[in-house]
């Protein structure tokens, strides 16, 4: 069973969300050719460490526990590349997922961004995969179940002659990273029997559609965390944290609105 927080709860969690948002935008001074993906997150790592934010996803258990403060997959890699020496090449995508703990509560969001010029149809793949995210926000304060949003988010991906991918979905999130309930971007036979759930106030979860140019399969890689897609298309990865409350959805890793300020 998930939790449902209370109003005050929730805005405890938008100061974590602030400093994901903030994480992201130090991430995007840098993504550029030449740069390599062990700086960008180096520079994530000493933003959350001046903010006294605890990085989620550093030691995540693992056969090798995950070694760094953000995942930073490039190109057909989906999710949960590691950062390291490798250099950023004009064209490239680049997903960027990062999370923090702040003053007890999580924040978890993850854009992929263009390197450079890009072709044209992997543009198309980036703003279908924002898009689904953004319809899943809209259709939070719209809809009853979560199943009737995911239904919608795999019609609109695969009329754009994409796929979802499927071996990853997103997740509840409150005083830790990972929560119930699970919250698939497409419709399961799980989802349908069991796994679905209702939108209401105090429902806080992450939505994080993985959508494939080519097929929705995907491939470890030697490194034990990198997956990547089997047909070694491009992949984009989009995510935010979203509340519901009496006044529909807040995305909590969404930028300052005005009086806000980035938690010091």
């Amino acid at each position: 069973m998930h939790i449902l927080r209370s109003q005050r709860e929730i805005s405890q969690m938008r100061k974590a969300g602030l400093l994901v948002w903030k994480a992201h935008q130090v991430a995007a001074e840098l993504v550029k050719p030449g740069a390599t993906t062990g700086e960008i997150d180096a520079a994530v790592e000493e933003f959350f460490e001046a903010h006294r934010a605890i990085p989620l996803f550093k030691g995540v258990p693992g056969k090798v526990p995950f070694p760094a403060v953000c995942c930073i997959s490039v190109n057909d890699e989906v999710v949960h590349g590691i950062p390291g020496k490798r250099v950023l090449r004009e064209g490239d995508v680049v997903s960027i997922d990062t999370g923090c703990k702040y003053e007890g509560w999580c924040g978890d969001s993850a854009i992929t961004r263009p390197v450079g010029q890009i072709e044209p149809e992997v543009q198309r793949l980036l703003d279908v995969t924002d898009g689904v995210l953004q319809l899943a926000i809209d259709l939070m304060g719209k809809r009853s179940r979560w199943s009737e949003v995911a239904s919608e988010m795999g019609t609109y991906v695969r009329d754009a002659g994409f796929s979802v991918v499927e071996s990853f979905v997103g997740h509840g999130i409150g005083r830790e990273m990972h929560e119930d309930p699970q919250v698939p971007n497409f419709v399961s036979a799980q989802l349908r029997r069991n796994g679905d759930f209702a939108l209401e106030p105090g429902l806080v979860i992450a939505v994080e559609p993985m959508v494939n140019m080519g097929s929705k399969h995907v491939k470890s890689l030697p490194d034990y965390w990198t997956q990547a897609t089997q047909d070694a298309k491009p992949s984009a990865h989009f995510e935010h944290t979203i509340a519901i409350t009496e006044n529909g959805p807040w995305v909590l890793t969404g930028a300052p609105r005005e009086g806000e300020e980035i938690p010091s």
